[in-house]
This record gives structure tokens, C-alpha cells and sequence, in this order.
């Protein structure tokens, strides 16, 4: 089955990254929806150059707002991107050949993350296999924000594609301290919401686990100096996430 697809995108302030995007997905969808949390640099100038269809919207978290951007597209087969992604040539050849014989409810793909710009082949960020690509009348946006995905509800079904979402992440490791912080605060107020506990295992075991298995088990160390940046960086978020979940209960108490 031959299908059209609409690129689903949400911004906030995202000059520095958007144009590639866009760049990216020309020949490839058939149409482009941006939603945008007010931004206040040239995001939308640049969005609108590319007749992106643009969409300001007040931002009620990634869930939420990822939830009402789908509902924007005039196709129900959406392809979800980061306003810091982009398609690789062979992603883009795979897209379009899925475009002329659509078979599952869902495509995912593997994502390579460029790092103060060296890429990352190892620890936990790749393949980091994304389901970025899926009929969204099967399932719907969910997880803990900040870290949302989509979910395809029971007995849909799935494919791989071949190609790389290559994502353009932290151009600096103090710019990846500071969302670390950001967002350790947005996920443990999910934690908080949602009622889950904070022990001796998750303040302590877990984010040494966390490094030990992306350093060395998932061979970060091949990534040199960075590699072992992301996976100190990877296990300092998952510790800052349950040590403000703790200073949450206690606020509480």
C-alpha cells in the first residue's frame, strides 16, 4: 500500500539545528508540521521558508505536546523527528521504500549521536533502536518525560529499516551538564507523580551499574575520551534523578 507521510517536529528555540533537519526530509514526506513552544529566535522564520506548516502551542511537557502535534498532520502515517535529527542518505532511501508498500503499523531505526562532535558507536546510545515511524491511529505517545516514546498498542506490528537517525546532540559537555540537570528535575517530578519509591539500590546500585555496563559492557571505552565523558555523564543523570526524587518525599514529609 502507497501512503503519504507528515514529518511531526517540535521546537523551542532551535535555529542552530532546524535548517538541517528540513534539509533532510525534502523528497522524503509529503508534508512538514512544526510545533512550536514560542520561540523567540529565527526557528520560525527558518520553518516557514521551508512551508512548513507552523504551529504555535504552549508547552504542557514532551508527552502532551507530542500527542496534540499528531493530531495536527493531515496524514496519519507520521514520521517523528528532534529538531537535532536528521536523515542519513540510506534512512532516506529506506523511508521511501516503505512509502510505496507500507506492511507494519510501525518502523524503527537505529540512531547515531554526534557528541562535541565525535560520534558515539557504543555504550547504551547506539544502536539506541527509535520507533520514529508509525500509522498513528495504532498507539499513541507515552513513558516518563522528558524520555518519551511511542507506544503501538497490543498486536500491532513492527519492522526495522536499514540507516541511521543521525542526531546532533551537545556541542559542548557544559551544555550536556545542563540539560542533565534540567531534565533529571522534570524526570524525577514524573517519578514523584506516578509513585515510585526511592531505595539504597536505586540512589547507589544504579547509576554505578549504569556506568560499568555502558563503559565497559557496551565497550565505551572504543569511543575514547568522549565515551568515557557520555558514560559518567549517563550514570550523574540517573543518580541526580532519585536523589531530587528523595528530596521530593521529604518535602513532602
Amino acid at each position: 500500500m502507497k501512503v503519504n507521510i507528515s514529518a511531526v517536529i517540535i521546537t523551542y528555540n532551535e535555529e542552530k539545528n532546524i535548517k538541517r533537519c528540513l534539509d533532510s526530509l525534502l523528497g522524503v514526506v509529503d508534508e512538514i508540521v512544526v510545533v512550536d513552544s514560542y520561540s523567540t529566535d529565527r526557528t520560525e522564520e527558518i520553518c516557514r521558508s521551508y512551508n512548513a506548516v507552523f504551529l504555535p502551542h504552549k508547552f504542557p511537557g514532551h508527552i502532551q505536546q507530542k500527542n496534540w502535534a499528531i493530531l495536527q498532520a493531515s496524514f496519519p502515517y507520521i514520521l517523528s523527528l528532534d529538531a537535532d535529527e536528521a536523515l542519513s542518505f540510506e534512512l532516506k532511501d529506506a523511508i521511501l521504500k516503505v512509502k510505496e508498500d507500507w506492511k507494519h503499523d510501525g518502523y524503527s531505526f537505529s540512531r547515531l549521536t554526534s557528541y562535541c562532535g565525535k560520534w558515539i558507536r557504543h555504550t547504551s546510545w547506539y544502536p539506541s533502536k527509535k520507533l520514529r515511524l508509525w500509522d498513528s491511529r495504532k498507539g499513541s505517545w507515552g513513558g516518563y518525560n522528558p524520555h518519551d516514546r511511542f507506544l503501538l498498542e497490543p498486536g500491532a506490528s513492527s519492522s526495522s529499516l536499514k540507516g541511521d537517525l543521525l542526531h546532533y546532540s551537545y556541542y559542548s559537555v557544559s551544555e550536556h551538564l545542563q540539560q542533565i540537570n534540567s531534565f533529571s528535575s522534570i524526570m524525577a517530578r514524573t517519578y514523584y507523580e506516578r509513585g515510585v519509591k526511592v531505595n539504597f539500590l536505586k540512589l547507589v546500585i544504579r547509576p554505578f551499574w549504569r556506568f560499568f555496563k555502558d563503559f565497559f559492557i557496551l565497550r565505551g571505552f572504543m569511543d575514547g575520551f568522549y565515551g568515557f565523558v557520555v558514560s559518567v555523564n549517563s550514570a550523574h543523570a540517573v543518580f541526580l534523578r532519585f536523589v531530587k526524587l528523595r528530596d521530593l518525599y521529604k518535602e513532602e514529609q
